[in-house]
């Protein structure tokens, strides 16, 4: 038997395994402790401590303290103020509002792309 190409592969694996183990990590991530929200109709006042928040279900308002990473609503009908998104906004379903006041997240609109109507944009403080 020829082991000169199973050593190849085997050396070639070896170099690439490090190479893949050292990629470089996210600058930062999102912490543990992410607030759900799920219901129809819940009211709620929440700090999102850093982390992300995600509503789902239908018409629920959601008004949101502090910074955070990053918000996702899933559902209909639910208004999102958030003080602060450092990550993305990702609205998923139809008739969705989301609003922060600052920070420059990326915005991700499954909804509209499916044809159907959100509303996420920036608000004065």
């Amino acid at each position: 038997m020829n082991w000169t190409l199973p050593c190849r592969m085997l050396a070639a694996c070896a170099i690439a395994i490090p190479f893949t183990s050292a990629a470089a990590a996210p600058a930062v991530q999102a912490k543990n402790g992410d607030t759900h929200i799920t219901g129809m109709g819940v009211e709620q006042t929440i700090d999102c401590n850093g982390a992300t928040l995600l509503v789902d279900g239908t018409r629920n308002v959601v008004n949101a303290l502090g910074t955070c990473w990053a918000v996702t609503v899933m559902g209909s009908g639910h208004t999102v103020v958030a003080d602060n998104v450092i990550h993305d906004i990702t609205v998923y379903g139809y008739n969705e509002s989301v609003f922060y006041k600052s920070g420059q997240p990326v915005v991700w609109d499954r909804g509209r792309e499916l044809g159907m109507t959100n509303r996420i944009s920036q608000v004065g403080s």
